[in-house]
Order: structure tokens, then sequence, then C-alpha cells
């Protein structure tokens, strides 16, 4: 990265990061001078196709796959909504993306698994089917056996993110995908052949955990390029072999009609690069960001030796630090960090603005005075190890100085000078 960032500090790379210089060199040609539509008939248009699949390729071999199997989509967001059609009963449509006319007919009643501290974008699309939220531990961790019990005879998908944005567990999909598996053997051996399928929103991970679709053993697998330094508005759907698609944007049939739109040529590029560096560069850059954030938590937590860190502590994203200073006002800290140029999150960037607590810290029953106090710390290509290291002093010198001022305030109600000075009201008032 050749980013400057002048005055400021980035601790927020979990909601965004930025573009890459050699992602945008790869992708400047495709926004220039072959800018033709990869349908078109002509020579030039069909080196800018052959540039397409060859991303698609690209991105299928960084994480273990076919280009078949890949299905390029608009950001991580339609690549949830895209995989949640395979639990639709009409799923299956061909690679024209036509729906058969047997199949225009209403789903049969189908049922859907997935956890209490999704992403809105799978907890949005898990509630337009009957659908079970699998809880978590404190640490945010899934029970593979609690999967196992959620499962219904109709279910037809499990979703579980394999690494929750806002605290950074990393869950055990392996042996999630090892229950799945034995509840699909247990349907064919009584004659069922209701389908099963295990999707992952993996957007958080590549580049810091491994993100091959053999090794997690899922059926279907979200990814973002936003999040890996590369083009926002660009994400991929895996989908193995035999699952089900049904299409959510109509068109002109491209993507095997399952995702019509003229291609995003230069996004796709983009994608693929990043997507490239991200793997490769993957175990030394999760070794260095684990040490920064192990250092960011051990400057916070003896300043602050109530602060409360969420997550597991063993598996969790390198570069993810929740932290919760009790009786704060997170928004307020933000502000106030803001303005000593450090950028900090509270959670999920697509919430931020709204007026809820966080369902992800309610589901791990972090009491509402702690959570009301969290920050997000993420770290990541644009953090070294002397800003990250003055951007927790900064921290922590804006933590105390708030408690020193609800401290005054709280000497101040209480002394009896306060309401002394209170305005009287008008007499005659009562």
């Amino acid at each position: 990265m050749h980013m400057e960032q002048g005055n400021w500090i980035y601790l927020d790379h979990a909601a965004a990061t930025p573009l890459d210089d050699r992602v945008r060199e790869a992708m400047a040609p495709f926004e220039t001078e072959l800018f033709f539509n990869p349908s078109a008939p002509y020579a030039p248009a069909w080196d800018v196709r052959r540039a397409f699949e060859a991303a698609r390729a690209g991105l299928a071999h960084a994480i273990g796959a076919k280009p078949a199997e890949v299905v390029i989509t608009a950001g991580a967001t339609e690549s949830i909504n895209l995989a949640f059609t395979a639990a639709d009963a009409r799923a299956g449509y061909g690679a024209d993306g036509e729906v058969p006319d047997g199949d225009k007919a209403e789903p049969a009643a189908v049922h859907v698994v997935t956890t209490a501290i999704e992403h809105a974008a799978v907890l949005s699309c898990a509630a337009a089917f009957p659908h079970a939220l699998v809880k978590v531990n404190k640490h945010g961790l899934v029970d593979p056996r609690d999967v196992r019990i959620a499962i219904r005879s109709d279910t037809r998908l499990v979703s579980i993110g394999l690494a929750n944005n806002e605290i950074g567990t990393i869950q055990p999909l392996r042996a999630i995908s090892e229950v799945v598996r034995q509840v699909r053997q247990e349907r064919l051996s009584a004659g069922d052949a209701t389908p099963l399928f295990l999707h992952s929103d993996a957007s958080q991970c590549a580049g810091q955990v491994d993100v091959n679709t053999s090794t997690l053993g899922v059926d279907m697998l979200t990814l973002n390029a936003a999040k890996i330094y590369g083009p926002k508005q660009v994400g991929l759907l895996w989908a193995a072999r035999g699952v089900p698609l049904r299409p959510i944007v109509h068109g002109g049939g491209q993507e095997r009609g399952l995702r019509s739109g003229t291609e995003n040529v230069a996004g796709a590029v983009g994608f693929a690069r990043a997507l490239q560096m991200a793997v490769e560069s993957r175990k030394d850059e999760a070794k260095r960001l684990s040490a920064l954030r192990d250092s960011l938590q051990r400057r916070l937590l003896k300043e602050f030796p109530d602060a409360v860190v969420s997550g597991h502590k063993k598996h969790r994203l390198p570069g993810l630090l929740h932290i919760s200073f009790p009786g704060l006002d997170a928004e307020r800290l933000v502000y106030l960090l803001e303005a000593q140029g450090v950028y900090v999150g509270t959670g999920a960037a697509c919430a931020a603005n709204k007026a809820t607590h966080s369902h992800v810290l309610e589901a791990i029953g972090l009491e509402p005075e702690v959570a009301d106090g969290s920050l997000r710390l993420s770290l990541g290509r644009l953090s070294t190890e002397k800003n990250t290291a003055y951007a927790g002093d900064l921290i922590a010198r804006e933590v105390q100085g708030e408690y020193e001022r609800l401290e005054r305030n709280q000497t101040l109600m209480g002394s009896s000078n306060f309401w002394d000075t209170e305005p009287k009201p008008p007499k005659g008032l009562w």
C-alpha cells in the first residue's frame, strides 16, 4: 500500500479497506481503452471477455474451486441473497436461467438455520423463511451440536459465517459441515431426498483466515472485494456443482442466467488481483496483525482492567479487537477520537447509524451498560507498530477523560450546591 494517511489513523478495516495501488493498476485498462462490452461480437470485445473469464478463473483458483462454480456479484449482500435461493423449493433452473413451467407454482414450505450473530444480510434473508437462530456462547462461538438440534426434516439451508464481523470469533465450520454431511446421510438412508446445503459468509476472512472451499467443507461461500483492498460493490458466490440456484436479477442471461447485467470487468479483474494478494500474504499478515492487536489489547487493559474484551480468546480474527468500557458512551468516544484523528468503529458499519443495540452483543449476553461503551478496533495494511501504539495512547487518554468527566458530574449532582443552584419553577405553576 502506498496510501498516505496524513494526520489520521484508521482502525476500521472491518468496515472498508482502501483500494490497493496494484489493484487499481490492474483495473485501469478496463475503465479506459478496454471499455468494450464483453458480449459484443468484435475482436476487442473478445479480448475483454477473455480477461473477465481469466479473472473468474483467478478467483476460483484462490479458493480452491472451479471457474464454472463462481458467480460474480455486486457485493456480498447480493451473493448472500443468491445463496438463499438454494433453500427455495423452486430452485434448480437451467443454465439459460429460464423458469420451467412446472416450477412457477408457489414453493413448498422450507426451513433454514442460521445463528443469532450473523450479518444483517443473512438475517434478513433468513427472515423470508421459517427459520431457527442457533444461540452462541459468551464468546460468540457456535456449538455444532446446537446446529444439529436446529435442523428439521424440512431444513434445506444452513448459513453460518466463518467469522463474526463485530467480535471476530471464528466458527468451527469444518465441524459444522460434518454435522450437515451426517444429516444428509441420514436422510438418504431413510429414503428422503430433501437436500441440505451449507453456506458461509466469509467476507471478513480472506487475508486473515483460510478460505479454501475444500478445507471449510461448505457448499457455498460468499466473499467481498471491498474487505480485501479491492473495489467496492464486487463480490462472488461460489456454489458447488449440484447446488440449485434461482436468479434474483433477470435480464440478458449473464452469469449462467443467475445474475443478468453487463459484466463489471474492471471490478472482477480488481477482485481477482486483490484476492490473489490476500491469499498469498495471509500467513505473514495474520501474524503481523495478531501481534499488533495483542499489543493494543494489553495497552488498554493495563490502563482499564475493568474493560471487557469480546470474542473468543483463541479463535478470533487476527486484526480485530472488540473492547467495551463499562459506563461510557461509544458514540461519544467515536466523535472524540475522530477529533484526534483516530477513526474507529462501534460494530457493523451498515448498522452504525441506527439507534439500536447490537444484536451480536445481546446474543453473547453483554450487559447494556457494557455494550454501550463498545469499540471495534480493526487493524489492516494501514496499521503499523508506530501508529497503532499512538492510537492506543489517544484512546486511553479519551477514555480516561470520559471517566473523569462522569465522576465530576456525579460528584456535582450529589452536592447540595448543585440542587441549590437549579432553576426554580415560576410561582403558581403548581
